[in-house]
């Protein structure tokens, strides 16, 4: 599974961006779909996860109430919708797809990665 991850950039504190992970070759329907982070000298940390159908979201509580996790199967692409950007919300942002069924949160949970997409907030 190659997955794609697009949709970085800077804002500034308060602003907005949506990301999204799609797979060319795959259908990600099968699968629980992530996304994480990482900042410069940390590691890799949950955001947030959905179910294959869409019917269940489970969110780290830094991001809870201000992030969005989504997935359209007919398009075959998951996104996150980032509201309220904070500076501490700065760092490269994956995407990654678990054969499961229950929801994903640990890294070496996840079976497929997709590249990073930098997402950089200014004060």
């Amino acid at each position: 599974v190659q997955l794609q991850a697009f949709g970085g950039g800077s804002v500034q504190a308060g602003g907005s961006l949506r990301l999204s992970c799609g797979a060319s070759r795959s259908d990600l329907s099968w699968y629980v779909m992530g996304w994480f982070r990482q900042a410069p000298g940390k590691e890799r940390e949950f955001v947030a996860t959905i179910s294959q159908n869409g019917s269940r979201t489970l969110y780290a509580t830094s991001v809870e109430g201000r992030f969005t996790i989504s997935r359209d199967n007919a398009k075959n692409t998951v996104y996150l919708q980032m509201n309220s950007l904070k500076p501490e919300d700065t760092a490269a942002y994956y995407c990654g797809a678990s054969v499961s069924v229950a929801l994903r949160t640990k890294t070496y949970e996840v079976n497929y990665w997709g590249q990073g997409t930098q997402v950089t907030v200014s004060s």
